[in-house]
């Protein structure tokens, strides 16, 4: 890690005065605050400080690193993450050209089951071998903090197991990675006693090991129903563990209603959410968590993104990294997505891919602007204009990142 100090650059800062504290709802979600010409200097792994051209002699950090005017902003913070996995899926692409539906699939054995088998199989010091893997490559796209969920073990000893290897993966990693418990991931034919195990088993003592993790669960038909996923929560509460949970991928089962009563911290998917639902969503204090490549993946269905926003809402967007419905690691893609397929504006897709990711993991004093005092986790685009993270997709990521302060130059030729 050295200090240094980049100038002549476009900094989206999303960080505009005024700004309400936690996530950025309804119309704060246009919000960019924008440097057109300005400098930032890191030092210590921090942002020591920005402005607007001239730089003053004393904010000089380091080595002086000269844009030519490209965009400067946070590092995405991937929020929604199965990253942590063993075997792949490549089959069931076939299956679905075919025209087989994602539940068909699960129902045969295959989907999230086909990986809850490898996983198991694969081993702790495997696992830690393959999240690496997969973390390097989200890092070169430009996602600095992100979440990493259990769920491939649907057992205490595979749960286990998962949540270790992505804490050993985390205690080297430039940026943060948040672990989360997603036991409810699915139901295994082979345990008659799978969810009563779950709640009563496996919760309590991922608990002791992992105080606070947030505990998830995936409410649909086929995996875990509303009245167990409703037990899991208010077992996950009273150990101290705040809630999130997938629902209304493909079927709104009630869910909704009752994660905003529990006081979810988010609510992921939303595909095929009732309207009424949505609008008490955007009324309530959680935040949507969209996934779009998902979407493009398994159906073409999608999220209604500007409902909640212009009901005032907080919308993130997240890859959901996985082997079966969204096997990408770009939150670039996804922020596409969402321009392209969610009707979300590109300041309302960046914000929902920095500052309410950050807030969606807790990280939102650390993550998210470009801001003195926070990480130094940021990004380089090749480009001038902000505007190429909807309005272009499937590009080489970034030119040069930042995490923690330790600068990274992708470019072939160098940046300076």
């Amino acid at each position: 890690m050295a200090d240094f100090t980049l100038v002549d650059a476009r900094l989206v800062t999303l960080a505009p005065p005024g700004a309400p504290a936690g996530p950025r709802r309804g119309r704060w979600m246009q919000e960019l605050a924008v440097i057109e010409r300005g400098w930032l200097a890191v030092s210590a792994g921090r942002i020591a400080g920005v402005g607007s051209l001239p730089l003053p002699t004393s904010e000089v950090r380091g080595r002086r690193i000269d844009l030519g005017g490209r965009v400067v902003l946070p590092s995405f913070v991937d929020c929604h993450t199965h990253a942590c996995f063993a075997g792949e899926r490549y089959d069931e692409f076939a299956m679905r050209v075919a025209g087989r539906t994602y539940l068909d699939i699960l129902a045969a054995g295959g989907g999230i089951m086909s990986t809850v088998r490898a996983t198991r199989a694969a081993g702790e010091a495997a696992l830690q071998a393959s999240l690496r893997r997969r973390v390097e490559q989200m890092r070169r796209l430009g996602t600095g903090a992100m979440e990493v969920k259990s769920g491939y073990g649907l057992e205490t000893a595979g749960e286990l197991a998962m949540l270790r290897a992505i804490r050993a993966v985390a205690a080297d990693s430039p940026a943060p990675i948040v672990p989360t418990f997603l036991g409810a991931h699915a139901i295994d034919p082979a345990l008659t006693d799978g969810v009563d195990r779950i709640i009563e088993e496996t919760l309590p003592l991922v608990a002791a090991e992992f105080p606070g993790i947030a505990c998830d669960a995936y409410c649909e038909q086929g995996a875990w129903s509303v009245a167990q996923c409703e037990r899991l929560f208010v077992r996950a509460r009273s150990l101290g563990l705040p809630i999130r949970v997938h629902l209304d991928q493909f079927n709104a089962l009630g869910m909704l209603p009752r994660a905003i009563e529990l006081g979810a911290r988010s609510v992921d998917h939303l595909e095929a959410s009732r309207r009424e639902d949505l609008d008490r969503l955007a009324a309530s204090d959680v935040i949507a968590v969209l996934l779009p490549a998902c979407g493009f993946w398994l159906d073409d269905r999608y999220a209604d993104a500007r409902r909640l926003i212009d009901g005032g809402g907080a919308v993130a967007v997240a890859s959901n990294l996985n082997p079966g419905s969204a096997p990408s690691p770009s939150v670039a893609f996804a922020a596409s997505l969402a321009c392209r397929r969610l009707r979300m504006s590109v300041a309302e897709a960046i914000n929902a891919v920095t500052v309410n990711a950050a807030c969606v993991l807790g990280l939102e004093r650390q993550c998210g602007r470009l801001e003195a005092g926070l990480r130094a986790d940021l990004q380089v685009l090749d480009s001038n204009d902000e505007r190429a993270i909807g309005g272009e997709f499937a590009g080489p990521g970034p030119a040069a990142v930042s995490y923690g302060g330790r600068w990274t130059d992708l470019t072939p030729a160098g940046l300076a």
